[in-house]
């Protein structure tokens, strides 16, 4: 007859996302490889299908790691160095005999050559003209030119170098030339 009500106290709550609107800056060069992967894969090109996938997977894992991939600098020295690892894996094919091998590792070093060259950077005679004019600062002001002091000095914030589309490697290399010739 009389039914007993039971009382629920359920409290329910809506999933709710906490994820930022803000995304991850990604490179210019980043988003061209994405685009071209959907050509690619349109196109059965298998291997410049890998390639990329190849690429993809390396910045999606360093988004995860302390130091993601930001720019296309950063973009650029990760394509050179799976460039020179595919030269080297060609290298050693060729000396195995195996040239089956050596042409699919050559043919990955050609498409990543090719992504490599679309990353504009300084001329090294425009490097070579910021080193020497930060060598002659430091040694207007009286110091002694260390390789480290002037690496500082170039990319530290409002260096000559800050926010240029220089590689650090290259420019290390031309400060350090400099340095032994002062």
């Amino acid at each position: 007859m009389f039914r007993t009500l039971r009382l629920s106290t359920r409290l329910t709550f809506r999933s709710a996302r906490w994820n930022s609107t803000s995304s991850p800056a990604t490179p210019p060069l980043m988003a061209k490889i994405r685009s071209d992967l959907k050509v690619a894969m349109r196109a059965k090109d298998t291997a410049r299908l890998n390639v990329l996938r190849a690429l993809i997977s390396e910045t999606n894992n360093a988004a995860k790691s302390s130091s993601p991939i930001q720019t296309d600098l950063q973009l650029l020295s990760l394509i050179r160095k799976r460039a020179t690892g595919a030269k080297e894996a060609a290298k050693q094919f060729a000396e195995a005999d195996r040239p089956d091998l050596k042409e699919k590792e050559d043919e990955q070093a050609a498409i990543l050559t090719e992504y490599a060259g679309q990353v504009e950077t300084m001329s090294l005679d425009d490097i070579k003209q910021i080193v020497s004019q930060e060598i002659a600062k430091v040694k207007d002001s009286g110091k002694k030119v260390e390789i480290g002091s002037l690496l500082k000095s170039l990319f530290g914030p409002g260096g000559a170098m800050d926010g240029k589309a220089a590689e650090r490697a290259e420019v290390a290399k031309i400060a350090k030339e400099a340095v032994a010739a002062a």
